[in-house]
């Protein structure tokens, strides 16, 4: 069988030292940083603060720090009994749940390295990821049970299954189920590794890459808290210890945060968003459903008192205010005090619209990626209202032309929006994608997303798209080439061009134009179910349409720009097939 994703051999992890020039400096005027914070450490430190103050909920399950601490202690232990050495690799399989939280500070107790895994692909991308990461062990839902059946023969170096109980089905002979697991487990055993923890401990954030294959963006603990901490509601000295939490952290009687991450915990957003909170002290708050339900949300918003609310753009927020403005005064969502949004485009007359149910709200839209946090930021409140695509550079970053050299606010000049000081080491396993996006220019290190913007004489940047043909639906990043692969294993298909049209909810929609000869001899149809079997559902293009010729010039390339535009033209026919 040929499969989409070629599965490339495995390879050995980088570990960051002080002396590897892949490691992004961290020298500041007064000389190098001193930190070595570790995600482990600080909730471990916080848990002895407020051991029985709610760290997790989820529908009518609470878990206190104490808990959520014991728990994923006991988890680390099974882990490394399973034999997981230093730094090996877990795969998180799992919707929102305790058990994701769970697993990732189990993977930072026993110096672990969790992989995010979306829950969404289908087996060839699974079995992709999981070499690519050279994963060890796997925690899952039992939804997918049958899914893991297809590839796990193909998987000898996996050698733990952890089964979480969703009521989908018994637990395989192959795997452990998840409470067995942590009855068994012994008590702390996430504290072996203690003394091997440091700030170089990786988190791996598994990413879209420009060829369709994910990519692993490898952050170091420390960078990563760093980057985190210089927007959380408490910070702590980022040349500090955990010793400095006790003098930081709100009293335990003073109110805590209590975020909600709408947005799948498998992506930075949200991730990045709990990680934030647990880091405060607070409360991380989950909805019980596997899909988005605007009402389940805002139910969960007025029962839990939620202050911090964590979106993807349009496509949460639009049928948030549909949903408020139907049937006002249903709920009480007065404790939202910021709404924080990333990944796609928000417009301001949503924003607008959910200001005025909730008039205290901020609606922070930050501009980053899984590489770059913090490239910019806008907020609107009831006193000021940014415009859709009008960010504020955050305190590292900079439009810059190629030369590195920094655009001229008000010149017009297009650059591309970059970010310097602490950030990933780069991507496991790929020089060449690191040395693309992670470039060293003079004497400095900028990460460049592949965002363009022009800059305003005020300092405000207006985004106008990636340089790439990557096309954003609805948080989700979806990469033509790959689609376009996958439909010319079609021997009916002999060219075909994948384009990104406007949505109003999701800010793009995936639009397919197939070359086929005849035309009359093909059913679109197929052709979409077809796609099903190799793609995750998000990536097969919601619009099909086909054509007698793409029209390749003597170059060999499509005018992108020309088919792009005849889609939104035939979308808006309602000419196609979805």
């Amino acid at each position: 069988m040929v499969h989409p994703f070629t599965v490339r051999a495995r390879r050995s992890r980088p570990v960051p030292s002080a002396g590897d020039p892949s490691r992004p400096s961290r020298c500041s005027p007064k000389g190098p940083s001193v930190s070595d914070w570790n995600f482990a450490d600080v909730w471990e430190t916080i848990t002895s603060l407020q051991p029985d103050h709610p760290a997790m909920v989820r529908g009518g399950v609470r878990r206190s720090w104490a808990e959520f601490d014991d728990r994923s202690g006991r988890l680390a232990g099974v882990l490394l009994d399973a034999g997981l050495g230093h730094q090996a690799a877990v795969a998180c399989y799992l919707h929102n749940s305790l058990e994701y939280l769970e697993t990732l500070f189990a993977c930072f107790k026993g110096s672990l390295i969790p992989v995010n895994t979306n829950y969404r692909y289908v087996a060839d991308e699974l079995r992709y990821l999981w070499v690519d990461a050279d994963v060890r062990a796997v925690v899952f839902h039992g939804t997918f049970v049958e899914r893991i059946e297809e590839l796990r023969a193909d998987l000898p170096a996996i050698t733990c299954w952890l089964w979480v109980d969703d009521g989908t089905g018994p637990c395989p002979a192959w795997a452990l189920p998840y409470e067995h697991a942590l009855d068994r487990g012994p008590e702390q055993a996430g504290s072996r590794r203690r003394a091997a923890r440091s700030g170089d401990d990786l988190f791996m954030l598994y990413t879209g890459g420009t060829t369709g294959h994910p990519k692993g963006v490898m952050w170091r603990q420390d960078d990563l808290f760093a980057v985190l901490n210089r927007t959380a509601q408490v910070r702590f000295p980022e040349e500090g210890t955990v010793a400095d939490i006790a003098a930081v952290l709100p009293a335990p009687t003073e109110p805590r945060g209590r975020v909600l991450p709408a947005a799948p915990l498998m992506h930075g957003t949200a991730a990045f968003a709990a990680f934030g909170m647990l880091g405060a002290g607070g409360t991380v708050v989950l909805c019980e459903g596997t899909r988005f339900d605007v009402v389940e949300l805002l139910d969960t918003v007025e029962r839990e008192r939620v202050t911090d609310l964590t979106i993807v753009g349009d496509a949460f927020a639009r049928p948030m205010l549909e949903a408020l403005d139907r049937e006002p005064g249903r709920w009480d969502v007065s404790s939202v005090a910021v709404i924080l949004s990333s990944g796609v485009m928000w417009s301001a007359p949503i924003k607008e619209g959910l200001i005025r149910h909730m008039p205290g709200v901020l609606c922070v839209d930050t501009l980053g990626s899984s590489e770059a946090v913090g490239l910019a930021r806008s907020v609107s409140s009831s006193t000021r209202m940014a415009s859709t695509a009008g960010f504020r550079l955050g305190p590292d970053a900079q439009v810059i032309r190629e030369d590195g050299t920094p655009v001229e606010p008000g010149s017009g000049e297009v650059g591309l929006v970059a970010i310097g000081g602490r950030g990933p080491i780069g991507y496991h396993g790929d020089p060449e994608k690191t040395a693309r996006t992670f470039r060293v220019i003079g004497d400095r290190r900028w990460i460049t997303p592949g965002d363009n913007a022009t800059v305003d004489a005020d300092g405000t940047i207006h985004l106008l798209g990636r340089g790439s043909s990557c096309i954003n639906t609805g948080g989700e990043k979806v990469f033509p080439e790959e689609v376009e692969e996958a439909l010319k294993l079609d021997n009916r298909v002999l060219d075909a061009v994948v384009v990104g049209v406007p949505h109003e909810r999701f800010g793009e929609m995936v639009v397919a134009v197939v070359e086929t000869a005849p035309v009359d001899a093909v059913d679109p149809e197929e052709l979409l179910d077809a796609l099903r079997s190799r793609l995750a559902a998000y990536k097969v293009p919601r619009q099909l349409f086909l054509t007698s010729s793409l029209g390749r010039g003597p170059n060999g390339k499509i005018d992108q720009r020309r088919w792009r535009a005849e889609a939104a033209e035939m979308v808006a026919r309602g000419a196609g097939v979805s």
